[in-house]
């Protein structure tokens, strides 16, 4: 069975950071790539920052310069640092990753930002 738990979320002022973690079990994890997505109320989720299995990343054009994507292999987790927080990104923030072509997401964990 597949497994996600992100943790981190909170609330952080403008300028600030988080540090948000996803760990996986159920698949193995080495050998997929991850994402993390958020949706704010109202709007439609979006794709934040892709991290492939071999450790290349991308970042939606908002984020880049303030988000970084990681993952630890032998935790089977992923990472999402966040600086310079802005209250656009408040959301809540999902992980992501497809397993013989199914989607999966953990419950997500909120972010707000204050101004």
């Amino acid at each position: 069975q597949v497994r996600l738990m992100e943790r981190g979320g909170g609330l952080a002022q403008s300028g600030g950071s988080l540090r948000l973690s996803c760990a996986t079990s159920g698949v193995n994890f080495k050998i997929h790539d991850m994402a993390w997505y958020r949706q704010a109320p109202g709007k439609e989720r979006e794709l934040v920052a892709t991290i492939t299995s071999a450790g290349t990343t991308d970042y939606v054009d908002d984020v880049k310069g303030r988000f970084t994507i990681s993952r630890d292999n032998a935790r089977s987790t992923v990472y999402l640092q966040m600086n310079n927080l802005k209250p656009e990104d408040t959301a809540r923030y999902y992980c992501h990753v497809e397993n013989y072509r199914l989607p999966y997401w953990g419950q997500g964990t909120q972010v707000t930002v204050s101004s």
